[in-house]
């Protein structure tokens, strides 16, 4: 496996791994069609402050992780999503692919990273905490698009001490 800076010509695969993972249901608060033009400013580098590094291995994409600036405007905070493959968990992805991306983010002047996960994701929550992200904050009962409230647990790691 070998972890590189994502380029446009990834996209279509980052949808599909995407794609795969919101049929599923369950891990990700992304719900319905995940648009074509996902992360085309982050593949593009006309998106600021933000960094997408894919996992790859035997010439095809397994996983992708993004760092962009946190919603919140907070300077200094960026947020990030983590996807691998679905069948490809476990293996290793994660944690290679967050090596990148730490480097990327201290390059990029962010502090403090943040990763909101869905409460019911367990698999996520634990990668986080793996990483080294601690519990910041809940918010209780986001709904999905069923109407079905699933709380949204924010985990941030400092990256600058």
């Amino acid at each position: 496996m070998i972890v590189r800076s994502g380029r446009s010509s990834d996209g279509q695969a980052m949808i599909e791994i995407l794609q795969e993972i919101v049929d599923i249901g369950g891990t990700t608060a992304f719900e319905g069609t995940v648009p074509a033009t996902f992360l085309e400013g982050h593949l593009s580098g006309t998106k600021s402050g933000s960094a997408v590094h894919v996992a790859e291995a035997d010439g095809n994409v397994i996983g992708f992780q993004y760092i962009e600036p946190h919603p919140s405007g907070t300077e200094g905070l960026a947020q990030i999503a983590t996807f691998a493959k679905v069948g490809g968990t476990q293996r290793g992805i994660g944690s290679a692919l967050f090596v990148k991306t730490r480097v990327a983010a201290l390059a990029l002047g962010y502090d403090t990273i943040d990763a909101t996960i869905r409460a019911d994701n367990a698999g996520g929550l634990a990668y986080y905490a793996r990483m080294g992200f601690a519990d910041h904050s809940v918010r209780k009962g986001q709904p999905l698009s069923d109407g079905s409230p699933v709380d949204r647990v924010s985990k941030r790691l400092k990256i600058i001490s």
